[in-house]
């Protein structure tokens, strides 16, 4: 619903998830189920839907994924339009995108007056890799004006959290907030997420679901536990492992201003990149010894 309490403090916004049980392929009901939710949930200025929450996961084969892939025309992306403008807010959540002969497990970020922006995910996991075209980054910020409130957020897809890269190029591009939809499979990110969070003093957003995708002769089971994670760590709501639900919180963007640890030390600023070559070098050899042994 839509509410009319306002946070009290000149930087605070309202932040929060819809954790999902998508019935695999039934778009209408998915998307009729994630607006029940909607309704259900308090004000809010930002809210993240899971990865491809309106598809379902699992698909058998690239043509299966075909079927159900869309442009920006398409089902998912006219629901997050409309209840953005409805409610008054930005809204995230992941589709199957369709560019020509490209199908991308995509994200996209919606805004009150349409506004969108586009991810598609860089880091595709186990089966994504024979169905999904490879996201064609780079990880980006946008600058949301939400009142008088201006933040930073960027993008990330569910396997993207493993790769402590990912969150720390979208903090060297100023992100306050990152807006995380997923479909969690191993049981490490939510834990993952307080170190990211931590190592690059940002706000997170995880919005998993639930539930299992059972084709028959694949199948997946889906951990919930969304949660939102402060810039020290702290885990400032979460949801259970099972069910539906909707969480709100209100955070202050400054505090995701302040990277320092100590009177000497700050994340970014203590930075040596001149050593971090290793970082960007195609295959490189983890078994190489270093230079002088």
């Amino acid at each position: 619903m839509v509410g009319s309490d306002v946070p009290a403090k000149q930087n605070e916004l309202r932040v929060g998830f819809a954790q999902t049980c998508p019935e695999f392929g039934d778009v209408p009901g998915n998307l009729e189920r994630g607006r029940a939710l909607l309704d259900s949930a308090p004000a809010f200025d930002v809210l993240v839907l899971p990865e491809l929450f309106a598809t379902g996961y699992v698909f058998r084969d690239r043509a299966e994924l075909q079927s159900l892939a869309e442009d920006a025309t398409g089902p998912t992306l006219q629901f997050l339009r409309e209840n953005a403008r409805e409610r008054s807010a930005w809204l995230a959540g992941g589709f199957a995108e369709r560019d020509g002969a490209r199908v991308f497990n995509s994200a996209a970020l919606v805004g009150p007056e349409g506004q969108v922006h586009i991810y598609r995910k860089i880091h595709r996991f186990d089966r994504e890799t024979e169905v999904f075209d490879p996201g064609d980054g780079p990880f980006q910020c946008h600058e949301l004006a939400i009142r008088e409130v201006r933040v930073r957020v960027g993008m990330l897809i569910c396997f993207d959290w493993f790769f402590p890269e990912s969150a720390r190029c979208l903090a060297l591009a100023g992100a306050d907030v990152l807006l995380h939809p997923s479909n969690l499979v191993m049981s490490h990110c939510q834990r993952a997420m307080v170190t990211r969070c931590l190592e690059n003093g940002v706000f997170a957003v995880t919005a998993n679901r639930v539930g299992s995708d059972d084709r028959g002769d694949v199948a997946a089971t889906f951990t919930g536990a969304s949660q939102i994670t402060g810039p020290g760590g702290a885990i400032l709501e979460s949801a259970p492992a099972t069910g539906e639900c909707v969480r709100v919180t209100t955070i202050d963007v400054e505090d995701a201003r302040k990277k320092r640890i100590s009177p000497r030390n700050d994340r970014l600023a203590d930075r040596r990149p001149e050593h971090y070559g290793l970082l960007t070098k195609e295959n490189a050899d983890p078994g190489a010894a270093p230079r002088g042994m």
